[in-house]
């Protein structure tokens, strides 16, 4: 049962870009959906567990939940531009390096020299997964600087999300208790980028089939948490990064986002270090 719910959170979060790939419509369209299905999921989990939360700890979970909008709107609009297949390990690359970064510099993870080294070695693992990926045997099919630096500054939102459980308000909280507050900060973020990008958006069939896709991030995030109640942190996080492989293969099977033979094997190669490199991480 365990294993189960461990495997629920790659499973849910590798397929929302296919579901929202063949529903379509445009980021705007997306996010909005995910904020909305996100936000479904909370208050049904709000409603049967009844959990206490402090007011300062509900609204900086709000916040946070409106900043992760920021990286998933920028996986969104990379999606449009190089495909979920060449969006997601990149994504996956740049969110594990730049929190094991912030980790170390702002929250003391690897303490001592071999959980550093071990933690570096593995995160230039990560990165050459992640260079593997990005062969392209076609000059229109290259992942650009442009592309590459664009998913890279919109993954801060991803930073900042991911880091704010270490914050001790945070702490005090549990994980049920401040899952509301995340779910409804997304949709905050969502409907405020709808309003100042695409207000016709709102009328758009896509904006509500989207919610669909939001209803599986919503219960991948939820089956997060309990994973890490069973599972323990590490052992939750390893089964996680499964979604890379789902994501990748998804687009490419699902979305048939062509790559050629070559493209391919790089591409197998480059999940299966992205993958080794994740896990290794997590034993820093």
């Amino acid at each position: 049962m365990n294993i189960l719910i461990a495997l629920l959170p790659a499973l849910g979060w590798g397929l929302m870009p296919l579901v929202t790939g063949k529903v379509g419509g445009s980021p705007t369209n997306q996010i909005f959906g995910i904020g909305a299905g996100t936000t479904i999921i909370g208050l049904i989990v709000f409603a049967i567990t009844r959990p206490a939360v402090d007011g300062k700890a509900f609204l900086f979970a709000l916040v946070c939940g409106a900043l992760w909008t920021i990286g998933q709107i920028g996986q969104f609009i990379s999606f449009k531009r190089i495909g979920v297949a060449n969006t997601y390990p990149l994504s996956t690359v740049f969110q594990l390096v730049g929190n094991s970064i912030l980790g170390v510099l702002i929250f003391g993870d690897w303490k001592g020299t071999q959980s550093k080294v071990i933690g570096f070695i593995a995160l230039l693992i990560v990165i050459s997964g992640a260079l593997l990926t990005s062969v392209s045997d076609q000059k229109d099919g290259k992942i650009t600087l442009k592309d590459s630096l664009f998913l890279l500054v919109t993954t801060v939102g991803y930073w900042i999300y991911s880091s704010f459980p270490n914050i001790p308000i945070i702490k005090a909280q549990s994980g049920t208790s401040i899952f509301l507050p995340e779910m409804l900060g997304i949709l905050v973020g969502a409907v405020i980028f709808g309003l100042f990008t695409d207000r016709k958006s709102f009328t758009q069939k896509e904006q509500y089939l989207n919610i669909f896709a939001g209803l599986i991030w919503g219960i991948a995030a939820l089956s997060y948490i309990y994973s890490a109640q069973a599972n323990g942190n590490t052992s939750a996080f390893i089964w996680t990064q499964l979604s890379v492989v789902i994501a990748t293969f998804g687009g490419i099977a699902v979305l048939h986002e062509h790559k050629s033979h070559r493209e391919m094997m790089y591409t197998i190669a480059g999940i299966v270090l992205i993958v080794l490199g994740s896990i290794a991480t997590s034993f820093a």
